[in-house]
C-alpha cells in the first residue's frame, strides 16, 4: 500500500473526529502524477477485449493512454472514443490480483459523463470469481448511471437467484434541476457483515440487508472483493448510442479510496 498522500491527509485532518475514529484509510489512489501518464499498475490492471461482457456492450477495451490515463491535475481519466471504422474504445480497470477488502467504507469521487448509451460504473467483483463465477462470487454495483437517466444513479446488488435484471437495487435522484454529470460526486458503500448501504455525497439512499434477498437466495458478501472502474459504450440497460451521443465521452476520477472500521482493525490485530 503506497504511503497516504498530501491530499487524503488534509481530508483525513478536516472530517469530524467521529469519523476519524470510525474509519481507517487502508487503501487509495489519489491519481497524482504527469498528465498522460497510465494508472498506476501497482495498484489497477486494464482489462483488454471486446466480446460484450455478458450485456452486449459495444466497446474494445484497451490498455491505450488513450482510454485511460493521468490528467495532471490529480484525475484519472476514462475515455470513451468513438473510432472512424465505427468502433468504440475505451476502458475496464480493476483491483483483481493486487488488492481485495472484506467489509469497510469504500468510495470514489467522480465526474460521470452524460450521453444515450453511455454507462459509467464503480463496482466490485468477488475475489473468487475465477473458481465460483458469477454471479455466485457476488457483486456490488456502487455506482451505475446511463445516459437516458441523467439525474439518477442507482446502486445495486448480484448474487445467485438475483442477478442481471433481478439484481437487488435502489436508485437516488438529483432535484435540484443539474444532471448527476454536471458536478463531481462522492459515490461510496458501508458494507458490513449484513448490511450494505449506498450513499450519494454522504447521505445514504439505500441499503439491502439478507431479509432483502428472495426467499432461499444467499448471502455472498462476507469474504473479499475487488474494485473495478470502467466506462462502457451501449449495451442491454443503456441501449445504443445515437445522433445526440457526443465523443470522446470522459469518465473523471478524483480518488478512490478504501476504509477499514477502526474497532475491527483493533480486534484483528489483538
Amino acid at each position: 500500500m503506497r504511503s497516504v498522500g498530501l491530499l487524503a491527509l488534509v481530508a483525513a485532518l478536516a472530517a469530524p473526529l467521529a469519523a476519524q475514529e470510525k474509519w481507517r484509510l487502508i487503501w487509495h489512489d489519489e491519481f497524482d502524477g504527469p498528465a498522460g501518464a497510465p494508472p498506476d499498475r501497482s495498484l489497477w490492471i486494464p482489462e483488454s477485449g471486446g466480446d460484450g461482457w455478458g450485456n452486449h456492450e459495444m466497446e474494445q477495451y484497451t490498455n491505450l493512454p488513450e482510454n485511460a490515463s493521468l490528467d495532471g491535475d490529480g484525475h484519472l481519466v476514462i475515455m470513451a472514443l468513438a473510432k472512424p471504422n465505427g468502433v468504440y474504445t475505451s476502458a475496464r480497470l480493476k483491483t483483481q490480483g493486487l488488492f481485495s477488502v472484506t467489509y469497510g467504507k469504500i468510495e470514489a469521487r467522480m465526474q460521470i459523463p452524460y450521453g444515450q448509451g453511455i454507462w459509467p460504473a464503480f463496482w466490485m467483483m468477488g475475489a473468487d470469481f475465477g473458481d465460483k463465477g458469477w454471479p455466485a462470487c457476488g457483486e456490488i454495483d456502487i455506482m451505475e448511471n446511463i445516459g437516458k437517466e441523467p439525474f439518477s444513479i442507482h446502486g445495486t446488488v448480484h448474487g445467485p437467484g438475483y442477478s442481471g435484471s433481478g439484481g437487488i437495487g435502489g436508485t437516488t435522484t438529483l432535484t435540484n434541476g443539474r444532471r448527476v454529470s454536471d458536478d463531481f460526486h462522492v459515490f461510496a458503500v458501508i458494507w458490513g457483515e449484513d448490511s450494505i448501504q449506498f450513499l450519494l455525497d454522504g447521505e445514504p439512499y439505500f441499503r439491502v440487508t439478507p431479509s432483502s434477498l428472495p426467499a432461499g437466495a444467499r448471502w455472498v458478501y462476507n469474504h473479499p472483493f475487488f474494485l473495478l472502474l470502467n466506462l462502457a459504450v451501449g449495451g442491454d440497460w443503456p441501449g445504443t448510442p445515437d445522433r445526440t451521443t457526443e465523443f470522446p465521452q470522459r469518465l473523471v476520477v478524483d480518488y478512490v479510496r478504501v476504509y477499514a472500521d477502526a474497532d475491527r482493525l483493533q480486534r484483528r490485530q489483538q
